[in-house]
């Protein structure tokens, strides 16, 4: 079974983010150039945060608030769920399934080194599976 590690290697790890006193149109800038749904908000080197354009999206646009004057502190999820290297697919499945999560930021110590979503979560998923059932075939053609 794959773990963390193996996602961020074959993903790469780079991490996007923005600082929590930021405004939030420039989250949503960053987030468009990137074509991601998701940013961690770092305040200096600590996670305090996911912004996302769900947030936005409640907490900005149907409150008719105005994008250039709202911080991003203001609209982020604070309690964050993270994972660690050696946590499994399974396990990130289970956490982004039971909490309705899109992004699970990866940690090593206090740094966040990585962030995981559903969709690269999904994607291992077929490829174990398509794996296992080329075994399969092979076992059974031979």
């Amino acid at each position: 079974m794959r773990n963390v590690r193996h996602l961020l290697e074959s993903k790469g790890s780079e991490v996007y983010s923005v600082a929590p006193d930021a405004p939030v149109v420039e989250a949503i800038r960053l987030m468009a150039q990137r074509g991601i749904g998701a940013l961690v908000v770092l305040d200096g080197e600590r996670l305090a945060g996911v912004v996302s354009e769900r947030d936005y999206a409640r907490k900005v646009v149907l409150q008719g608030r105005s994008s250039s004057s709202t911080l991003v502190q203001e609209i982020m999820t604070p309690d964050v769920v993270q994972v660690g290297l050696d946590d499994t697919v399974d396990r990130c499945m289970q956490l982004v399934t039971d909490r309705r999560l899109r992004h699970l930021p990866v940690v090593d110590g206090d740094r966040v080194i990585g962030v995981v979503s559903i969709g690269d979560l999904v994607k291992a998923v077929i490829e174990d599976q398509q794996e296992e059932l080329d075994q399969l075939q092979r076992y059974i053609a031979g």
